[in-house]
């Protein structure tokens, strides 16, 4: 049986590799590391498909040591301990390189045992992991290793890599395959920089059209492939955060075409609350006091998208989506509590003035007894000057009226009732 395409065009060396030119292009640091054959412990970080064990395989070639590869997420203790049982053998007379997949799966104890073969350098670790390796790595390893951040591949690397499979395949086989008019760069679109989920689309499509007279893939049979390989992503991992964030900062940032995707990829996920939850923050956040009607609004849509489920809550969910993108913004309210938040988390403050407490018994001790207090909608405009902030702090001022027309209106009346 024929390995899979993605094993087939894997690169033996650093030239051939697609994209990561800011790691391995001519002049960068990795590659000067790479040609300089003195590897340290390197810990490549970035999401699955875009070559970190490419390039692992290729160091270990380069540099001439003997490879162990171990995956984090399977491997037992006893594993680790088989590797460092081999380094007095012979075919490990030039080292040992131990690339460990995954190494965010690794119990401190398991990382504690490599740690004195790591430092006194009989084992050099290449270490890989889809997560921040900042939070997820033990700082026993991080701070013997050199982290090296991976990036998705650009939707130019991943087509060129489609002709590469195409015309592999079709020499392999002896046919002439080709792709419809768009189809390539919809596939290449498709893998979100994932060299690897690109191939397999690939070699799914190839399948579907070997036996037929002209091997053309199509568009429709692209789409169906693509459809039953949609991007999906882990809820718990940097990805989720990620996709969050850019749905959040689209609403923010007043685009809602950028808003809808977003929301389209969380939900293609199945993941209806982390869609509602963040919705409803941003219209408090980042709308806020210039259109405070929206935050009832949203709260409907999202009641609505709960109540009737997937697929249905798509359709309220982006009414929402949009309009909060679409409204006026302000932050003014989240700047007024997080400035408060500072100065009672810091103990800023002091007792409650005497009238605005709750009604008790004055002691002997008192100098001014009684409350005194004035109850504002006893004179004109329902207002009058009174301090209500403690002492300490009488004149501080937490909120600062934003520059919309909804605000600027309060602002408007707020001057007029206190300078009357």
């Amino acid at each position: 049986m024929a390995s899979p395409l993605a094993d087939r065009l894997r690169p033996t060396s650093i030239d051939s590799v697609a994209g990561q030119q800011h790691l391995l292009g001519k002049g960068k640091v990795l590659r000067r590391i790479i040609d300089s054959g003195e590897i340290p412990n390197l810990i490549f970080y970035g999401p699955s498909g875009v070559g970190k064990t490419t390039v692992a395989n290729i160091i270990a070639e380069k540099c001439g040591k003997k490879l162990y590869h171990l995956n984090a997420t399977v491997c037992s203790t006893q594993d680790i301990k088989d590797v460092i049982a081999s380094l007095d053998s012979l075919e490990c007379a030039g080292g040992v390189l131990l690339y460990l997949d995954e190494i965010q799966y690794f119990n401190k104890k398991q990382q504690q045992i490599l740690l004195s073969y790591i430092e006194n350098g009989d084992i050099t670790l290449i270490a890989s992991t889809t997560e921040n390796p900042f939070f997820y790595v033990y700082n026993a390893i991080l701070s013997r290793s050199t982290v090296f951040e991976f990036k998705t591949l650009n939707n130019n690397d991943i087509a060129a890599l489609l002709d590469r499979g195409l015309a592999l395949v079709g020499k392999d086989e002896g046919k002439s395959y080709s792709f419809e008019k768009g189809v390539r760069d919809k596939i290449a679109l498709s893998a979100g920089g994932d060299v690897r989920r690109a191939l397999n689309m690939l070699e799914l499509c190839l399948l579907s059209v070997r036996y037929d007279d002209q091997c053309v893939i199509t568009d429709d049979i692209a789409e169906q492939i693509l459809e039953n390989n949609a991007v999906r992503y882990d809820r718990e991992g940097d990805e989720h955060y990620d996709l969050l964030s850019a749905y959040q900062k689209s609403m923010r940032g007043s685009d809602p075409d950028a808003a809808v995707y977003y929301l389209a990829r969380i939900l293609a996920a199945g993941d209806l609350p982390s869609a509602c939850r963040r919705l409803m923050v941003c219209a408090c956040e980042d709308v806020g006091l210039a259109y405070p009607q929206i935050i009832p609004i949203v709260k409907a849509a999202i009641d609505a998208a709960m109540f009737v489920g997937l697929p249905e809550a798509r359709i309220p969910l982006a009414d929402a989506v949009i309009l909060v993108a679409t409204s006026p913004k302000s932050n003014s309210g989240e700047a007024a509590i997080d400035a408060a938040m500072y100065d009672v988390e810091h103990g800023i403050g002091g007792d409650i003035p005497r009238h605005l407490q709750n009604k008790h018994f004055d002691g002997e001790d008192a100098e001014i007894k009684g409350q005194h207090y004035l109850y504002p909608h006893s004179f004109p405009n329902h207002y009058v000057k009174q301090q209500y902030l403690p002492d300490n702090i009488k004149n501080k001022r937490y909120y600062t009226f934003g520059d919309n027309k909804n605000e600027q209106k309060f602002k408007e009346f707020n001057d007029k009732i206190k300078n009357s």
